[in-house]
């Protein structure tokens, strides 16, 4: 049997935004099979900034093979949520995370794989610190750039709900 110590040296090893990946697909596959579906791949997390990359593909393409505005959406939620999730489990408390509402403006067809930015991770430190010590519900706007190549093809504007689990 592995010991303890050699578990974690092995994963401190595995890069950060594949660990991220793994998670994402892993909840994706236990909880959420269309999040898993849409393949989300997590290019960079840190504590300042989140960019996930969702491919064009059979499955999140529709007949004017451009990408689902439904993907589009999911890939807003996963970009805000991960950064939240990861926030969370730095704090070491349970927090309940959700976004309660979403404003989308869409801007030019996104015809091929979409990034999507989120760079709002010190806000999400402060609600996550604050909904700790205090217990009481955080609300904290976010903005979500979706983009293929350099040109934005849409913006989401999402509101993430924290709360101390109790």
């Amino acid at each position: 049997m592995l010991g303890k110590a050699f578990v974690d040296r092995a994963l401190a090893m595995i890069p950060a935004a594949l660990k991220a990946t793994l998670f994402v697909r892993g909840l994706g596959l236990a909880k959420v099979p269309l999040l898993f579906l849409c393949q989300p791949v997590v290019e960079e997390i840190g504590d300042e900034r989140c960019v996930v990359r969702i491919p064009l593909n059979f499955v999140t393409k529709n007949h004017l093979r451009s990408m689902y505005i439904g993907v589009l959406a999911i890939g807003a939620d996963v970009t805000g949520g991960i950064m939240a999730v990861e926030q969370v489990r730095r704090a070491g408390r349970p927090v309940d995370v959700l976004f309660k509402d979403l404003k989308a403006e869409f801007l030019k067809r996104p015809t091929a794989a979409v990034r999507f930015t989120c760079a709002d991770g010190q806000a999400i430190r402060a609600a996550v610190a604050v909904g700790i010590e205090t217990g009481k519900r955080q609300n904290v706007p976010l903005h979500v750039s979706a983009t293929v190549g350099d040109q934005e093809v849409a913006r989401f504007d999402m509101t993430l709900t924290l709360k101390r689990r109790d």
